[in-house]
């Protein structure tokens, strides 16, 4: 008679959260030139901390806050499938996960879909939604910055997708899946249907995630929250389900190719950027 494979133990989780959350510290790093050109007076705090101790607190900061959310994530995930199988392989020596078994390639390639996506969604939605003097604040040379999107393209890959993949949707699914545990016949496994609705709450989430940034650049109305929610649903929602069906790894490598191409090439062709 065989026997489910033991789960990964909280030390070997607490590797791999600490290993994420090094990855995120170093991505807020990265983030923070990105962020200085688009809201200077925010980053600084009005000058009251100097910015080597602002950005060394909130690396710090970061580094804690997803150690806590990478471990807890892990943990609940095991429970209905969800989590990071390259790195147990990798990092633990736990299951037998192979990177070409994730196809990397097709979330590369799906992440850059997504971010075409939302290039011409925002071309059709932008005049409807924005009034035409917003319009023209995208051209900020800070979010315009193809080098500033390089290095902003990590924090969305590492850091918003563990906060909203790894942690967010994986605590949804866990807690419908235990809820609906207690009908008769249900066995326990995450449905498709609880994935669905973990991926769309997640990606409504990420979406809001987004609107203090646009308030910034275009200020805060009914059409700049409809294009927020719009234009970052469509990446959750790829993200999402990569995370679901291909482990953690694979939903980062595509949040990263699309951040690419949205901060990193467009400013490059183009001559206005998407936030």
């Amino acid at each position: 008679m065989s026997t489910a494979p033991a789960l990964p133990r909280p030390r070997q989780d607490l590797r791999i959260a600490v290993l994420l959350a090094a990855a995120g510290a170093v991505a807020t790093v990265a983030v923070i030139p990105y962020l200085l050109q688009i809201d200077p007076a925010r980053m600084t705090g009005g000058g009251a901390i100097p910015l080597p101790a602002l950005i060394a607190i909130q690396a710090m900061s970061m580094f804690i806050l997803c150690a806590l959310l990478a471990w807890a994530g892990l943990r609940m995930g095991h429970r209905v499938g969800l989590g990071s199988p390259l790195l147990q392989a990798w990092v633990n020596r736990h299951g037998d996960a192979r990177i070409r078994e994730r196809r990397p390639w097709q979330a590369i390639g799906l992440g850059v879909a997504a971010a075409i996506a939302i290039l011409l969604l925002s071309r059709v939605l932008d005049p409807l939604l924005l009034p035409a003097t917003q319009i023209e604040m995208t051209d900020i040379a800070g979010a315009r910055s193809a080098l500033y999107g390089l290095m902003a393209s990590l924090y969305g890959g590492v850091v918003e997708e563990l906060q909203l993949r790894l942690f967010l949707m994986t605590l949804i699914a866990w807690a419908a899946t235990w809820a609906l545990r207690r009908r008769a016949g249900f066995d326990g496994t995450l449905s498709p249907r609880v994935a669905w609705v973990a991926i769309l709450v997640a990606a409504a989430l990420f979406g809001l995630g987004h609107l203090p940034t646009a308030a910034v650049v275009w200020g805060l109305d009914a059409g700049v929250v409809v294009r927020t929610l719009l234009l970052n649903g469509i990446g959750g929602v790829v993200f999402g389900w990569l995370y679901w069906k291909r482990g953690f790894e694979m939903a980062v490598v595509s949040h990263i190719a699309a951040d690419l191409v949205l901060h990193a090439l467009v400013p490059l062709l183009l001559p206005q950027g998407v936030l």
